[in-house]
């Protein structure tokens, strides 16, 4: 268990909320509240001290539990294809580097394999930033309508938007600017990186 998991716990038993928490500890509830949920990923000697003797463990315990995992949340699929409706579902939290955790916002999962000459496979986890719009040439996760994604090439010109595939099998879509404006087809998020989940 990390800091986060039985801080969690000890609330639950206790029946204590972040406020009191922080209250007795000389912090914020705020500070209380991002170690509860994983966000701060150190903890200063003396707040840990307090923290250890809050919860009656021992202070080497303590150290060892406050190296935080850096996560970010699972939410659902995205179809390397069309037709696919769109599934937020909050299914987890994977974890990232400390580097890649500024650099991204959620993973998406992959079905389908109109991707695979881009190294995107059925099953594999998209690391994706939230955004509006990205250069053309980009990987992007885009919602066509209100209820389907999908992750494409983006290119663009004046007169089309274009959703490509990187599969020879799966013909490219294109938009007008009248059905991007009229769908709508919008941009969500921009692919960082491409991962084949281990279980």
């Amino acid at each position: 268990m990390n800091v986060k998991e039985i801080l969690q716990e000890y609330k639950r038993q206790n029946n204590i909320t972040n406020d009191e928490i922080a209250q007795v500890l000389g912090v914020t509830k705020s500070t209380v509240s991002r170690w509860c949920n994983g966000q701060t990923k150190r903890i200063n000697a003396d707040t840990l001290e307090k923290l250890s003797q809050l919860m009656h463990l021992d202070m080497d315990q303590m150290k060892r539990m406050s190296t935080f995992s850096f996560e970010k949340p699972l939410l659902g699929t995205v179809k390397a294809g069309y037709g696919l409706f769109a599934e937020e579902n909050l299914e987890g939290y994977i974890p990232v580097s400390e580097s890649d955790y500024r650099k991204g916002d959620y993973f998406l999962r992959v079905t389908g394999n109109s991707m695979i000459n881009a190294k995107i496979h059925d099953g594999d986890l998209l690391y994706v930033q939230a955004c509006n719009d990205v250069p053309s040439g980009t990987i992007a996760v885009v919602l066509i309508g209100q209820d389907e994604v999908s992750v494409k090439r983006i290119i663009k010109s004046d007169t089309v938007l274009l959703l490509e595939a990187a599969n020879p099998d799966v013909e490219t879509k294109v938009f007008t600017k009248q059905e991007v404006n009229e769908l709508p087809v919008q941009i969500i998020g921009k692919v960082i990186y491409a991962k084949t989940e281990i279980n």
